[in-house]
């Protein structure tokens, strides 16, 4: 059994969740927005987000791989399923557990930025500009972390811990 050193408990999580739900709710007034939730790791945050969003939205799924079961990214990032509609009608909002590297996001952005939404932004619930590689700063942040390896979530190791209800620092 791992040890868990417990860094975000459920009800803060919870609380800044209902936060940036708030403030998405404030800022998507009379648009047509359009979540994008980049899958897997942020299949939980979104869930709880579009709870807290007070408007009519449409959510869609990305599947990105980078880790392939390790700690580190690759740096290399595959889409390994994509949008089902066009997204040139919507103003859309990227949706992600965590930006590490930055590569992932940066790699979405561009991507749905060349399929000419009405305006695209992005959300994370964590941020460790730490380990940035690539120049990239989301328009929502939840928390800024250190550069410590943790779970739970959506956030994963080999894919086991998504199911954890808060966030821990996995440690061997």
């Amino acid at each position: 059994m791992k040890e868990r050193e417990v860094l975000l408990e459920r009800d803060v999580i919870a609380e800044r969740v209902g936060e940036l739900g708030e403030q998405i709710t404030r800022d998507y007034q009379d648009k047509r927005l359009l979540i994008v939730s980049l899958m897997k790791g942020g299949f939980i945050f979104t869930a709880d987000l579009i709870r807290k969003i007070d408007l009519p939205l449409v959510v869609e799924f990305i599947t990105t791989s980078s880790y392939h079961s390790e700690e580190v990214s690759t740096g290399v990032v595959e889409i390994l399923h994509d949008l089902t509609r066009d997204i040139s009608d919507f103003d859309v909002l990227i949706v992600d557990d965590i930006i590490d590297t930055g590569y992932t996001m940066k790699t979405v952005f561009d991507i749905l930025q060349e399929r000419n939404p009405r305006s695209l932004r992005t959300c994370t619930l964590l941020d460790k500009p730490s380990r940035r590689q690539v120049v990239f700063e989301s328009d929502y942040v939840g928390f800024t972390v250190e550069d410590v390896f943790i779970v739970g979530y959506g956030l994963n190791y080999g894919d086991y811990y998504r199911n954890v209800d808060h966030i821990f620092i996995f440690k061997e």
